[in-house]
C-alpha cells in the first residue's frame, strides 16, 4: 500500500478503535458501579467480568486465523456491530429480576462485549504491522500511538460513565452510546480506504500457536503482567475508593461515582500519555534489538517495586485517612506510567517478532495470553478484595510482577542484533 493510502487507512482503523473503547471503558464503570450500589459483592462484582475475559482469551485464539482467512476489516466491523448489539441487549435489564438472574444476564452481555473488544483489538493492532513506514523505529512510533491514545480515550470512557450513571442511568446510557457506535460504525465502513489484507482461503488453525520462542516468552511475561494491573483495578481501587468516599446518601453516591471515574480516568489517560511518549521516552528509533529486550527486563522489575511499598503501607494503616488515600493515589498513577512503558515495550515486541504472513496470528495468540492475564487479575481481584481487603490484592500484583519479570528474562536477540522475520 503506497503511504497516502497507508495513512489513511492507520486514520480509519485509530478512529474506529477509539469509538469503540470510548465505550467500553464506559460500559465497564456503568456495570461496575451500578450492580455495587445493589449490594453486590466484591467476588460477585469479579463475576460479571468472568465471561468478559474468558471470551476474550477465545476470541484471540481464534480471531487472528478469522482475520487471515477474511481479513482485517470484516473482523473490525464485526467487533463494532456486535458491541452495538452488547449495549442494546444491556439496556434490557430489569431491575425486578433475582440476583442470579442479573447476573447471569450481564456476564453473557459482557461475554459479548469481550469479544467485540478483542476482534476490533486484534484488527486494528495487525493492520499497525502492515501499514507502518518501514524506516527504523517508525513501527514502534505507530504501535506506541494507537495503544496510547486508544488507552486515553477508554480513560475518558471512564469517566463518561460514571457520568452518566449518575445522570442517566444505566439504561439512558447504554442505548445513547449503541447510537452514537452505530453511527461511527456506518461513517467507517463508508469511508474506510482500500488495501488491507483481504484474507487467503487456505489459512489452518493450527498455525495460531507460534514456534517462535520469543512469542511465546513474550506471551508468558503478558499474561502476568496484566494480572498485576488488574488484580486491583478491577474490584479492589473502585470499592476501596467508594468505602472511603460515599456517605449513603444519593447525593454522596453521586460525588463517590464522579471521584471514582475520575481516578480511573485519570490513570488510563496518564497510562496512554506515557505509551504513546515510549519511543522518544526509550530513544527507540537509534536503539538495536538487544538493548530494547534488555529494556524489557529492567522495567518490569523496577515495577516489582511499588505495589510491594503500597501493598505494605496498606497492611501497616488498615484505617483510612486522607493522607493514605493520596499517597495512594500517587503510587497508582507512578505504578501506570511505570507499567505504560511496559506494555509499550510488549505492545512492540509481538510485531517486532512477527513476520508479516503470521502476524494475526501471532498477535492473536499474545493477545490470548493479555486476555488470559485480564482473566485471571479479574478473578483474584474479588477473591483477594474479599479476603485480603486492598493490602492483599497489592501484594498480589507484586507477586505476578516477579513472575512477568521472569518470563521477560527469557527473551533473546537474535544473532543478527535484528528482529527475525520468521517462524524459527
Amino acid at each position: 500500500m503506497n503511504a497516502p493510502h497507508a495513512g489513511a487507512a492507520y486514520v480509519a482503523v485509530t478512529a474506529a478503535y477509539w469509538a469503540f473503547m470510548l465505550t467500553d471503558g464506559a460500559l465497564r464503570m456503568l456495570v461496575l458501579l451500578h450492580f455495587h450500589t445493589l449490594g453486590f459483592s466484591p467476588v460477585q462484582l469479579a463475576y460479571l467480568f468472568v465471561l468478559y475475559e474468558i471470551a476474550g482469551v477465545v476470541t484471540n485464539l481464534s480471531a487472528g486465523w478469522i482475520a487471515a482467512r477474511f481479513g482485517l476489516t470484516s473482523t473490525l466491523y464485526a467487533g463494532l456491530a456486535l458491541q452495538v448489539g452488547a449495549l442494546v441487549a444491556l439496556a434490557q435489564l430489569d431491575p425486578n429480576w433475582t440476583v442470579a438472574a442479573s447476573v447471569v444476564f450481564v456476564m453473557a452481555v459482557q461475554g459479548a462485549s469481550g469479544v467485540a473488544k478483542d476482534l476490533s483489538k486484534m484488527s486494528a493492532k495487525s493492520a499497525v504491522k502492515l501499514l507502518a513506514p518501514a524506516e527504523q523505529g517508525g513501527l514502534f512510533r505507530w504501535v506506541a500511538l494507537l495503544t496510547g491514545s486508544k488507552n486515553a480515550v477508554k480513560g475518558i470512557g471512564f469517566l463518561i460513565g460514571a457520568v452518566l450513571l449518575g445522570w442517566v442511568g444505566l439504561k439512558g446510557a447504554v442505548l445513547g452510546m449503541a447510537a452514537v457506535l452505530a453511527l461511527i460504525l456506518l461513517v467507517i465502513i463508508l469511508k474506510m480506504p482500500a488495501g488491507l489484507p483481504t484474507g487467503r482461503k487456505d489459512a489452518k488453525f493450527r498455525e495460531v500457536f507460534s514456534k517462535n520462542a520469543n512469542v511465546n516468552w513474550l506471551s508468558f511475561a503478558r499474561v502476568f503482567l496484566f494480572a498485576a494491573r488488574d488484580v486491583w483495578f478491577v474490584v479492589g481501587i473502585p470499592i476501596y475508593f467508594y468505602a472511603v468516599l460515599s456517605d449513603g446518601t444519593e447525593a454522596g453516591n453521586r460525588a463517590a461515582f464522579f471521584t471514582i471515574g475520575s481516578f480511573m480516568a485519570l490513570w488510563i489517560i496518564l497510562y496512554g500519555a506515557v505509551q504513546a511518549a515510549a519511543p522518544k521516552l526509550l530513544k527507540a528509533k537509534s536503539r538495536p534489538e538487544a538493548e530494547i529486550i534488555r529494556d524489557a527486563r529492567s522495567w518490569v522489575a523496577a515495577l516489582v517495586i511499588l505495589p510491594t511499598g503500597l501493598a505494605l503501607l496498606t497492611y501497616v494503616t488498615p484505617e483510612p485517612t486522607g493522607w493514605l488515600t493520596a499517597t495512594l493515589i500517587g503510587g497508582l498513577l507512578v505504578f501506570g506510567a511505570l507499567f505504560a512503558v511496559n506494555s509499550a515495550l510488549h505492545s512492540y515486541l509481538i510485531l517486532a517478532f512477527s513476520s508479516g504472513e503470521r502476524v494475526t496470528m501471532d498477535v492473536g495468540f499474545y493477545y490470548m495470553a493479555n486476555a488470559a492475564g485480564r482473566l485471571l487479575g479479574t478473578v483474584l481481584s474479588g477473591a483477594s478484595y474479599q479476603i485480603g481487603g486492598l493490602p492483599l490484592c497489592l501484594g498480589t500484583a507484586a507477586a505476578l510482577l516477579a513472575l512477568s519479570t521472569f518470563g521477560a528474562g527469557r527473551l533473546k536477540a537474535s544473532e543478527s542484533g535484528q528482529f527475525a522475520k520468521g517462524n524459527a
